[in-house]
């Protein structure tokens, strides 16, 4: 058993939101983070900071390979990066998905993670469609792909890539990967 089934079989899939095509029924209907809206008194121990830490992210994760998808997965938790995790499959999934934000059915995540090859649309379409959206233009973007090619990082770049990393070969490099998109999510997530 490889190391990703062994994954797969302990942790399962629960807790992803996958885009469908057609009418979503209610399985598949994003529920955003419940936010407590109530005042909180601090006890001597916490700080502002340490209860902003605690807040769940929201990040879209645009990739159909179900072994870096449980990666991800895993690296954000081994980095401690509390987050809902939203998963597009595809690149017109991933559009469908900003045009949800843009209808404002959806939030606008804090990070989206996106890999380059992907079926139907390139991440290079779907990079660009996040760049115009008007609620999630500002919103930061990690390239992770496996792509080591200079045109693919400078094409990247200048579409609006916040970062651009190239899948790991290794496991702890990619656990490495969650802290580094931790980096990128706006400092009172961290």
């Amino acid at each position: 058993m490889t190391l990703v089934s062994t994954l797969l079989t302990a942790k399962g899939m629960a807790g992803e939101r996958t885009i469908s095509r057609g009418v979503p029924d209610a399985s598949t209907h994003f529920k955003p983070p419940e936010t407590d809206t109530a005042p909180r008194k601090l006890h001597r121990s916490e700080t502002a900071a340490s209860i902003a830490r605690a807040r769940h992210v929201l990040i879209v994760l645009v990739d159909d390979n179900p072994a870096d998808i449980l990666l991800v997965r895993e690296a954000l938790a081994w980095n401690e990066v509390k987050s809902d995790l939203m998963i597009a499959r595809d690149g017109d999934e991933a559009i469908k998905l900003l045009e949800e934000i843009d209808s404002k059915l959806l939030p606008c995540p804090d990070l989206v993670v996106l890999d380059l090859n992907l079926p139907r649309r390139s991440g290079f379409d779907v990079l660009e469609r996040m760049r115009s959206s008007p609620r999630c233009e500002g919103v930061p973007v990690a390239v992770l792909s496996s792509s080591d090619a200079p045109m693919d990082k400078q094409r990247a770049q200048r579409l609006g890539a916040s970062r651009y990393f190239k899948k790991p070969s290794n496991l702890t490099d990619f656990m490495s990967i969650g802290g580094r998109l931790k980096e990128m999510i706006h400092p009172f997530n961290n």
